[in-house]
C-alpha cells in the first residue's frame, strides 16, 4: 500500500474510533430523561372573589384579622393582652370584658395549585410543584376588583386591608395578601416515569433540608469507569499519529 494511501487508512481507521466513542455519551444523554426546555405553568390560576389572575404554578390568598391575644408583660410579668394580626380567629370566650373577638373570619384562606403544568410537553405532577416550589410575594393589580370589596378594602402594603387608618387598625379589621408559586432550576431535580415528569427522592429530601440518599444518588451523563475511554482515545492518537508519519514520509518522498 502507498504511504499516502495508508495515511488516510488510518485517519480514516482513527475517525471511526472516535466517532464510535462519541456515539455512547451523545446517546446517554439523549436519554439521560433531563429536562431540556422551561417548565410552563399552563392556564391561569384566579382568585375569584377579588378578581386576582396568577400566570404561575401556584397561587396562595392569606387572610389576617385584627384580635386580641393574652400576652405576658416582659416587665412586670404579669398575664395581660395584646392586638396582633393572625390567620386564624382567636378564641375570645373565656377573655376578660373589653378584649372581644370575632368568631370566625369573614374571608377564608385560599390556595390554587396548576393542574395543567408541563415541561417539554410532558406533564409535571403535582408533587413536584409541592415539594420543589417556592412561595414568592405577589402584589396583584387591583383594577378587577368587584365593587362591593371596593367599597371595604384599599390598598395596603402589597395586598388590601380594610382599616380606615392603617396606622391604627381597629380589632376585627382584615388585610389580604397574596403569593405565587414559583419554579427553581430543575435541572438534576427531576426525572420522567411512565410520561410524567417527578422529583427524585434525593432533591425532595434535600428540599427538606434532609441528608439525600446516598444509593440512589446518579451523575447523569456520566462515562462507567471501566477503561474503555481511555484505551479508545490512545488507539485513535496513535493511529493519527501514524497516518500524519506516513504522510510526511510520501511528501519526503516526491520531493526527493
Amino acid at each position: 500500500m502507498k504511504p499516502i494511501a495508508a495515511a488516510r487508512a488510518l485517519f480514516a481507521l482513527a475517525l471511526a474510533a472516535m466517532l464510535a466513542l462519541a456515539a455512547p455519551a451523545a446517546a446517554q444523554d439523549e436519554d439521560s430523561g433531563e429536562p431540556l426546555g422551561e417548565p410552563v405553568a399552563g392556564s391561569g390560576l384566579r382568585d375569584r372573589d377579588f378578581g386576582v389572575l396568577s400566570r404561575q404554578f401556584g397561587l396562595d390568598r392569606r387572610v389576617e384579622m385584627y384580635q386580641w391575644q393574652r400576652s405576658t408583660d416582659p416587665v412586670s410579668g404579669q398575664p395581660g393582652y395584646q392586638r396582633i394580626w393572625n390567620s386564624a380567629p382567636i378564641d375570645s370566650t373565656r377573655f376578660e370584658p373589653g378584649h372581644v373577638n370575632p368568631k370566625r373570619l369573614p374571608l377564608e384562606n385560599r390556595r390554587w395549585w396548576s393542574e395543567s403544568a408541563t415541561l417539554d410537553g410532558q406533564p409535571i405532577d403535582s408533587s413536584v410543584l409541592r415539594a420543589l416550589g417556592e412561595w414568592k410575594v405577589f402584589r396583584p393589580n387591583f383594577s378587577r376588583l368587584p365593587a362591593n370589596l371596593a367599597a371595604t378594602f384599599q390598598p395596603e402594603g402589597d395586598g388590601l386591608g380594610s382599616s380606615e387608618n392603617p396606622l391604627a387598625p381597629q380589632i376585627g379589621d382584615l388585610r389580604v395578601s397574596w403569593r405565587e408559586l414559583r419554579l427553581p432550576a430543575l435541572e438534576g431535580k427531576l426525572e420522567l416515569r411512565d410520561g410524567v415528569w417527578r422529583a427524585k427522592p434525593e432533591a425532595i429530601a434535600e428540599a427538606l433540608h434532609a441528608p439525600p440518599s446516598r444509593a440512589s444518588a446518579v451523575v447523569l451523563g456520566q462515562a462507567p469507569d471501566d477503561g474503555r475511554w481511555s484505551w479508545g482515545w490512545l488507539v485513535a492518537g496513535v493511529a493519527l499519529a501514524l497516518a500524519a508519519l506516513l504522510w510526511l514520509r510520501g511528501r519526503r518522498r516526491r520531493a526527493g
